[in-house]
């Protein structure tokens, strides 16, 4: 059958709907802007979710290039139903139980996994420390070099698998630790043994992180007067085209901040006196790794582009620096 394009996949949950949560869609912008991981932690019901399945409607939609090669994975994982191509970005939501074999690929034919079928798109894991922590991870090895390799005894299969990561999790078992009123009997254990379940070098790929707090009965009732995702789109889009003539001006073959080279990471950012001192504070306060430190360069390069600046400001590295998580402001403290 001839393939057609359908370039409106249904109709995308929208921004509009989500209300309150100011901080959390601004971190959901910086990420669709520059291709970032992302990971909410938050209790039950403050919309991590809800947020997550919105990206989709604030991303750029595919190049023929990239629809033709998410159409192939597809067709090999037997997914293309009906020859029915959407130039949507990909977006995997596999549940917590699913194997390593279902999350990376394999199985008798060594089909695609999870990772490859959200190459180009999203890949979101919800209750992330649930995951088994071998599966998750399996999953370090994809984020870095945007590949899935399925090694066998008698064969080795590569698989694309450039995709950007979105995770939300619980604070703690429970799920309140935290919140105004509630005491966990475990106490302080409970947060850490089950944090713990999710691995320091998986983490230290993940460039924003963020807390999503419970939304209050004041924030429901208040006007409906959030940007829609269209509004937030075209920002989004407007980043990204910067992205593009960069990394062409560079001769590099990526899209977004996040796929960028560490070799290119300090051409292309080259922040300006006061940024530069104030970075260097920083990785010597805060002991940062050395994907950190490129990691915190990337983000920040990409707040410099959605305010439309060549230059990477000290403004725009402190709040990359904020979205590194708890243990950067403990850190600090």
């Amino acid at each position: 059958p001839v393939a057609r394009l359908h370039g409106n996949a249904g109709n995308l949950p929208d921004l509009a709907e989500v209300k309150g949560q100011e901080s959390a869609r601004r971190a959901l912008e910086i990420a669709a802007a520059g291709g970032h991981n992302l990971l909410m932690t938050g209790p039950p019901g403050s919309g991590k979710s809800m947020l997550a399945s919105r990206l989709p409607s604030i991303l750029p939609p595919l190049t023929p290039r990239e629809l033709l090669e998410v159409s192939m994975i597809a067709s090999l994982a037997g997914e293309l139903g009906e020859g029915k191509l959407t130039d949507r970005r990909p977006f995997r939501a596999p549940h917590h139980s699913a194997s390593m074999a279902a999350l990376v690929g394999g199985g008798l034919r060594a089909k695609p996994g999870e990772v490859s079928l959200a190459h180009n798109g999203v890949l979101f894991l919800d209750e992330l420390p649930e995951f088994s922590p071998q599966v998750l991870d399996s999953l370090r090895q994809p984020l870095e070099s945007g590949e899935a390799v399925i090694a066998r005894a008698n064969h080795r299969v590569t698989y694309p698998a450039r995709i950007q990561l979105v995770a939300a999790m619980n604070p703690c078992r429970c799920g309140h630790a935290g919140e105004p009123g509630h005491q966990c009997r475990r106490g302080e254990r409970c947060v850490t043994d089950y944090q713990a379940r999710v691995s320091g070098p998986l983490l230290d790929r993940i460039d924003v992180r963020i807390e999503v707090p419970a939304v209050t009965a004041v924030d429901l009732i208040g006007p409906a007067d959030a940007e829609p995702s269209a509004v937030v789109a075209e920002r989004v889009i407007a980043a990204r085209k910067i992205q593009e003539q960069r990394f062409l001006e560079l001769g590099l073959a990526c899209r977004t901040n996040a796929q960028a080279p560490a070799s290119a990471v300090e051409t292309m950012t080259r922040p300006d006196a006061r940024g530069l001192a104030f970075l260097r504070e920083a990785a010597e306060r805060l002991r940062m790794s050395a994907r950190g430190y490129h990691r915190v360069l990337k983000l920040a390069r990409t707040l410099a582009d959605l305010d439309g600046q060549d230059t990477v400001g000290r403004i725009h590295l402190a709040e990359a620096l904020s979205y590194r998580g708890e243990d950067v402001s403990r850190r600090a403290a």
